[in-house]
């Protein structure tokens, strides 16, 4: 249970709180630690009972997605061997220095398992390797440079504390103007949430008691589930039509945002005068009302752009007024008279940042940032000054010429991987009236962009000398975007930073104390903070972080649609498909029961030469793993293809399962996330666990039209599932499915036509 402080405990606290931090004039300066050897493996993959495989970052794996040349078709590479030593050099470069030479024959299981020097990759390697590639070394301690720490050369220059609000920004009179529009409009809702007390016996309820959830059905959006603690909760209701002034934009995101907005009006089917498509006006009403918010249908291809310029405004229009509060308050501090209470005053946190934005790539981070200046430039005379633009587009850009001409990839995997897709970035963005300053330090910046794994190099681990996580103290907004892609990297990264979300800061970092919320220093950051969450599918991970780590007072907001229709539908080939249902007891034992079903059950039919040219998709690394070392163990004649495996490798296993010299090959789920390539010579498949992305069943399915020789009669498909698999078989094979194959016990034979039955 959260502790709870009256106002006199919280004086108290407070004066003990001062006298720990033995503050002095300038806090010292911040070093950014560096990742111990095994921090970027999440504990989830780590195998207790069999071979442990320790594998290095994913930077290098997507590299290869942007350097790859792969001047070969993927037809050529299943058919000749000869073609293998002419792998692109820039390729092999990319996934490590270290390779000196392929082995051949027997040795071939060695080439996905990272050598010494590749398993002691830390976040100094990832590092030096970036300064070798010619990417951002700013935050690199050997340099002597930390900028996103310390930041004396524009300290006044963007400084919140020693800057007043300009007569001519008009929006110095902005309490005057919001109390007489008071009564013809509702009351702000950024000033309606900050400025909300919430009382002990609240925090001890939120804490305590589970919470209530009532359903609702909006046009667009579909069907949500709104969810609270506390009673006397309203239920949200769309707005069919949105008056622009009624939304409390600050200036001048009124008149800028129906111009920014524009090039999604035109793909709306009943065009209108609002500013807002019709996904928009209702993620808006529920971003404006700030509850947290799980969207799990966020699509690269469709409305991936549209909800992040939404999300955009609604973080750009919250650190707008708070810095329009602070700076107003300023001016009221300095013409007040002496003596005056200075409790009127309280209007910022223990640290600057206000809102976190993780995103996967610096790709994205370039388009908010486009979307940020966008949405601040009134027209083509008022353009604001932004600092090092010309170093964040040749850092975070891309160049056309990089990417391989003649590679054929789904429309989904080329708006997934579009421009730069370096996953190892983060950056401070300061906003200060009419000017915007890029690369500022972390507590000298509003908003910070930043990708998992680039946010935990800086957090770093318990024990770790060389750590700080204190800018997060005060986040008032959380954005995780794309949240599905976090599960192709590094899960672990994601709960790791949602463990030091909204703590209590080590040092003071020289805040004025006297303008501090009492919410902040009360530690009640987290039930202040709203969540934003965007996701491509439904996943327990995801609800998990969504239900055990928001703890929003306003409420939540979850959007659950259930497919009519699974991917399924979309397998072209004529496949008899097979659903094997498996017993578990609990969540815990699933694994270990899948995979004892799997070697009793499922495998033994499958040992017979004539079941050759078998395909098994496995979701896991882990239980990738472990089906490798039984394998091994059982002396199968088999290959395998993980993320991790070299590319000479990749070539000769698929050359082996085509030309069935090898009898199964066990396949991973990321590799085909992050390469997509087509596999041949498949007769037989089975889905070890559903696959994460529903669309990637149907994909797999597909490739069996990719094989010349068999017949189309002796091709099967084995799906193997459990009652917690619900979301994922609802994915693939629709709502009404679903419920009839959990409530029944026996196995369900489907064959699928190439139409949607």
């Amino acid at each position: 249970m959260s502790c709870v402080y009256s106002d006199a405990q919280s004086h108290t606290r407070l004066c003990i709180f001062l006298k720990e931090l033995r503050v002095s004039g300038r806090p010292e300066a911040t070093q950014i630690c560096e990742l111990s050897e095994d921090s970027d493996k999440s504990s989830a993959e780590s195998d207790s009972e069999t071979e442990v495989e320790q594998v290095s970052g994913y930077h290098k794996l997507l590299a290869t997605l942007k350097t790859s040349p792969e001047s070969e078709s993927e037809e050529e590479d299943d058919e000749s061997e000869s073609e293998e030593p002419e792998e692109s050099e820039a390729e092999m470069d990319s996934e490590g220095s270290q390779e000196t030479g392929e082995a051949e024959g027997g040795e071939e299981d060695k080439d996905d398992v990272p050598e010494e020097e590749e398993v002691t990759d830390t976040a100094e390697q990832v590092l030096s390797q970036e300064q070798a590639d010619g990417t951002d070394t700013s935050c690199d301690p050997r340099h002597g440079v930390i900028e996103e720490f310390t930041d004396v050369k524009h300290e006044s220059e963007f400084s919140l504390e020693t800057n007043f609000m300009e007569e001519e920004s008009g929006d110095c009179n902005a309490d005057k103007r919001d109390s007489s529009s008071s009564q013809a409009l509702p009351e702000d809702p950024f000033k309606q949430h900050m400025d909300k007390e919430l009382e002990d016996k609240e925090i001890e309820k939120m804490s305590s008691l589970p919470k209530t959830s009532s359903q609702s059905q909006w046009p667009r959006v579909g069907q949500l589930i709104f969810s609270s603690t506390l009673e006397k909760h309203k239920t949200l209701k769309a707005d069919k039509e949105v008056d622009v002034k009624q939304l409390h934009l600050h200036k001048p995101l009124e008149s800028t945002w129906p111009k920014v907005n524009k090039q999604f009006l035109s793909s709306v089917d009943k065009p209108s005068d609002s500013p807002f498509t019709p996904l928009q006006r209702e993620l808006f009403c529920i971003m404006n009302s700030y509850r947290d918010l799980l969207y799990p249908e966020r699509n690269a291809l469709t409305n991936g752009e549209e909800i992040r310029h939404a999300y955009c405004l609604h973080a750009l229009n919250h650190v707008l007024k708070a810095n329009a509060q602070v700076l107003s308050n300023n001016t009221k501090r300095r013409d007040r008279k002496p003596g005056t209470d200075t409790d009127d005053y309280r209007d910022q946190g223990l640290t600057r940042p206000k809102v976190l934005m993780i995103v996967p790539f610096r790709e994205c981070a370039l388009r908010i940032v486009h979307a940020f200046i966008s949405l601040l430039e009134v027209n083509d005379k008022k353009k604001i000054d932004v600092s090092n633009k010309k170093r964040f587009k040749g850092e975070f850009g891309s160049d056309p010429e990089e990417k391989p001409p003649n590679l054929k990839r789904p429309e989904d995997y080329e708006a997934i991987f579009s421009g730069n897709i370096d996953d190892h970035f983060r950056i401070g963005v300061a906003i200060l009236q009419k000017s915007m300053r890029l690369y500022a330090p972390f507590y000298s910046s509003d908003i910070i962009i930043a990708s998992p794994l680039g946010i935990r190099t800086v957090i770093g681990a318990e024990g770790e000398k060389k750590r700080d996580f204190d800018f997060l103290s005060s986040i008032e907004i959380l954005i995780i975007d794309q949240a599905d892609i976090y599960l192709m990297q590094n899960w672990e990264h994601i709960l790791h930073l949602m463990k030091h979300i909204n703590l209590l800061p080590l040092d003071s970092h020289g805040v004025d104390f006297s303008r501090v919320r009492m919410l902040n220093l009360n530690n009640w950051s987290k039930y202040y903070r709203q969540t934003l969450l965007f996701s491509a599918l439904q996943d327990p991970q995801i609800n998990s972080v969504f239900n055990k780590h928001c703890f929003n007072y306003a409420g939540q907001v979850a959007v659950r649609n259930m497919p009519l229709t699974g991917s399924i539908s979309h397998v072209v080939v004529q496949l008899p498909h097979v659903f094997r249902r498996l017993e578990a007891e609990s969540v815990t034992s699933v694994i270990d029961s899948r995979f004892q079903f799997f070697i009793d059950k499922v495998l033994p039919e499958y040992r017979d030469a004539i079941m050759s040219h078998t395909l098994i998709y496995v979701p896991s690394y882990f239980d990738y793993v472990r089906l490798r070392n039984y394998f091994k163990k059982e002396d199968l004649n088999f290959t395998h293809i993980c993320e991790y495996t070299k590319k000479a490798a990749v070539c000769r296993a698929r050359r082996f399962f085509l030309k069935g010299e090898k009898q199964f090959l066990l396949f991973t789920e990321r590799f085909h996330f992050y390469k997509r390539y087509t596999i041949k010579g498949i007769r037989n498949l089975i889905f070890y666990e559903l696959p994460t992305y529903s669309h990637f069943y149907s994909e797999i399915c597909n490739m069996l039209k990719a094989t010349d020789s068999g017949v189309d009669a002796t091709w099967t498909c084995t799906v193997l599932y459990s009652k917690y698999d619900a979301q994922k078989l609802a994915a693939v094979v629709g709502i009404d499915r679903t419920a009839q194959m959990l409530q029944s016990k026996k196995n369900v034979h489907l064959f699928v036509t190439g139409e949607n039955d």
